[in-house]
């Protein structure tokens, strides 16, 4: 057969495996759900999206220079935070949750274990605002990088002009979140007919369908809605959850159920990073339910998983692992920070 024809056949194939989401850089797999952000609003560029990389990796948006965003979001750690149960920011202070992983933003309505925060142009001022992290605010954070030459030049490239604003300071570090799309683990291959799962891995897979899929549904591994999972109540922390933001007691306890890719890399686990291992994640979800009023229904029937469904299963969650995205060069400190 003429090359040319190979050549037609490959590109028929990679679009039915990829999507291009309106001409940027995010290139993901055809079982992918349509994003819910609106890419129009915020059109990529490579020079914004650079830029973005920057201010991300750049202590400059603390109150003292010491802590940046990728202080508490390593991107070897799947952009969690695995020194700390709970994140840490200036002065040492200790926040009130963990740190929880930065991928597939652009499928995500809303942000923060509570859900306060409904567009991911505006999460940054969270953190940055906020006593216990970066102890500044938006307008002194402008200050500084309006006197510094060295960002004057990056937003001129990235908007044809040095003209720095607030909404174009957010706009670039949204960006730079936008592109950490983890699809390339083994489940990913599997679904692409590129591998196949083990015996084990595949039982470890109907044993998900079965217990974990209602919450964490593929290929995102996230409903990215709000549950109270019956985790017993930190007496120190007295976390309520969702509540504290809407004010509605139905929402006590409530969080953000978070993805189930990358899970080696950004342990520990839960809201308050509680737990270490994956096998004590799944006793929790065994032995350790708290029964209440908010608990979510999917956990009101006992899960029951013999020792070796266990291990199924976390064979299976290994399978979500993305080595690619771990080590992607793009999503690393820029050298010009070095």
């Amino acid at each position: 057969m003429p090359f040319k024809y190979w050549l037609l056949i490959a590109l028929c194939c990679l679009s039915a495996c990829i999507t291009l989401i309106n001409k940027s850089p995010l290139i993901t797999p055809s079982y992918f759900p349509k994003p819910v952000y609106d890419f129009s609003q915020n059109p990529f560029s490579t020079d914004k999206i650079e830029l973005g990389r920057t201010l991300f990796y750049d202590p400059i948006l603390s109150r003292d220079l010491s802590v940046s965003c990728a202080t508490c979001h390593s991107s070897f750690n799947s952009f969690a935070h695995v020194d700390h149960t709970l994140s840490h920011g200036i002065n040492d202070q200790i926040g009130t949750r963990n740190a929880p992983s930065l991928l597939n933003l652009a499928w995500q309505p809303s942000f923060m274990w509570d859900g306060a925060i409904h567009h991911l142009d505006m999460q940054a001022l969270a953190p940055i605002h906020s006593p216990q992290e970066m102890d500044d605010n938006l307008e002194n954070v402008l200050l500084k990088l309006q006197r510094s030459a060295f960002y004057r030049n990056l937003f001129k490239k990235a908007y044809q002009d040095s003209i720095i604003t607030g909404e174009r300071f957010l706009k670039a570090i949204t960006q730079f979140q936008l592109t950490l799309v983890s699809a390339s683990a083994k489940y990913d291959s599997v679904m692409q007919r590129k591998a196949s799962f083990t015996a084990q891995e595949e039982n470890g897979y109907k044993l998900y369908q079965q217990n974990c899929q209602s919450c964490h549904p593929a290929p995102l591994f996230s409903s990215f809605k709000f549950a109270n999972n019956g985790l017993p109540v930190d007496s120190l922390l007295m976390d309520i959850g969702r509540s504290k933001v809407t004010q509605n007691l139905d929402d006590d306890y409530k969080f953000k159920i978070p993805t189930l890719r990358n899970l080696s890399y950004s342990l520990p686990y839960m809201h308050d990073g509680r737990f270490k291992r994956l096998r004590d994640v799944l006793n929790h979800y065994t032995q350790g339910i708290r029964q209440s009023k908010t608990l979510s229904p999917y956990l009101k029937k006992p899960i029951t998983l013999s020792d070796n469904e266990k291990v199924d299963i976390i064979a299976f969650l290994l399978t979500l692992n993305d080595r690619n995205f771990i080590l992607n060069p793009n999503f690393r400190i820029p050298k010009s920070l070095y």
